[in-house]
């Protein structure tokens, strides 16, 4: 018998969210699937990092990608990255030797003899972080590989694919022809763009948040109809539905980088010495060796603002999965609340302000925190070891997803550092 699993994660999706109204299609397979209702995402809860996690079961302090963006010692200077650009990871791999620093999904298999494919409609960095150095495919409107790092283009690529709406139906229907009924991979992904998008543009709860929401629950409908009939034939499969974080409404955006130069613990905006990288409601803090006798001093500052929820430094990294090396200082988790937006959805948050004229948008979502609505992503699994309309209260986040991905394809999730979330453990046989 044929093993596989099949992913399908509605991108931004909160898990207070779901309901028979607004989410017809996953409130109905609530019924058949297990659900997690205590789902958190990672730190920070951003798709790119999410995504590495998912790739490889391990977090940040494993797998080396420590957040959406991040910054870089490049010839002795600190380096502002965005990760989301589609180069980042042959960057990183040329100035590290390696991309991510433990094997994905796609590395197991093929090593296994099987394939993974992965269609995306996020950033072209996220998609790249399930697979960075080509061990299967991946699928996204401005990058896309086959094995080997091979350049797909034309109709090999879906570079018509917009990000809305439109553009996840377009590759929902790519996805079908050629994960599910194609080639057939052992792991196939479909990683929608919505709801995230268009909830970065409109208060969340809004007519048009909804609408992009009903959208995504609508592509897991056809999804799921796919995985029945491939069931009805005789495949064995993991079907599992997800997101990869919730998001807050903006409450305010701050300018870190404008407050350290103005406490006078940066000389200019363009002192490299000192970084602060925003990851949306989260900001990770870079400083330079050359600098070290400013580190309690700028932790220091950090602790008494206003904005600042947390700050996680030294050993206290690894409470949030990451580790101090790098040049990480700290990372910062900015404050939240629980009080509702104008559409009545709870959770406001501060934001840190982007790099690179990346628009500010108060009132509308963002995420990257540790704030209780953008760690409430949802995740349901169908399949063996799951089971029908149950609800599990035990802890899991994204690193569960490779080792129970890999149960599932009876390959070994050694060096992961989640768990499979099969239970009873399904003894191996033969396929």
């Amino acid at each position: 018998m044929t093993r596989r699993a099949v992913v399908v994660v509605l991108d931004g999706l909160r898990r207070d969210l779901l309901g028979p109204a607004a989410t017809p299609a996953l409130a109905a397979f609530a019924g058949a699937a297990t659900s997690f209702a205590a789902h958190r995402s990672v730190f920070p809860s951003a798709t790119r990092v999410v995504s590495a996690c998912f790739a490889t079961g391990c977090l940040p302090a494993r797998h080396g990608l420590q957040g959406n963006g991040v910054a870089l010692m490049e010839d002795g200077v600190l380096v502002r990255h965005d990760v989301g650009h589609p180069g980042f990871m042959d960057h990183l791999r040329a100035l590290r030797g390696h991309s991510l620093a433990v094997p994905t999904l796609a590395e197991r298999l093929a090593q296994a003899g099987r394939e993974a494919m992965v269609f995306s409609n996020v950033s072209p960095g996220a998609a790249r972080a399930h697979d960075p150095d080509g061990h299967g495919w991946v699928l996204h409107r401005a990058w896309a590989h086959g094995p080997g790092l091979r350049r797909l283009k034309g109709a090999e690529a879906v570079a018509e694919v917009t990000l809305d709406a439109t553009g996840d139906a377009m590759l929902t229907e790519a996805f079908l022809t050629r994960a599910l009924a194609g080639r057939e991979a052992a792991l196939a992904v479909l990683w929608l763009g919505e709801p995230d998008a268009t909830q970065h543009a409109v208060p969340l709860g809004a007519p048009a948040a909804m609408a992009a929401i009903a959208a995504a629950d609508a592509r897991f409908a056809q999804v799921r109809a796919a995985v029945q009939a491939r069931r009805a034939a005789g495949e064995d499969i993991l079907l599992i539905a997800c997101s990869d974080h919730g998001h807050q409404t903006v409450k305010a955006v701050v300018d870190i980088e404008a407050e350290l130069v103005e406490a006078g613990l940066k000389r200019d905006a363009a002192d490299a010495g000192l970084l602060s990288v925003s990851n949306g409601t989260a900001a990770l803090v870079y400083l330079h060796p050359d600098r070290a006798a400013q580190a309690a001093a700028v932790l220091e500052f950090l602790a008494a603002r206003p904005w600042a929820g947390a700050v996680f430094s030294g050993a206290g990294l690894a409470g949030i999965g990451h580790a101090p090396r790098d040049h990480l200082l700290c990372a910062v988790a900015m404050a939240t609340e629980h009080a509702p937006n104008a559409h009545g959805v709870p959770g406001l948050a501060y934001a840190a302000k982007p790099a690179g004229g990346k628009p500010d948008r108060l009132g509308c979502g963002q995420h990257g925190g540790l704030g209780l609505a953008e760690q409430m992503p949802f995740l349901m699994i169908e399949g063996p070891g799951f089971a029908a309309g149950a609800t599990r209260s035990a802890p899991s986040s994204p690193i569960d997803l490779a080792p129970t991905i890999l149960r599932q394809l009876h390959l070994p999730d050694d060096g992961c550092d989640g768990a499979a979330l099969q239970t009873p453990p399904q003894e191996n046989d033969d396929d």
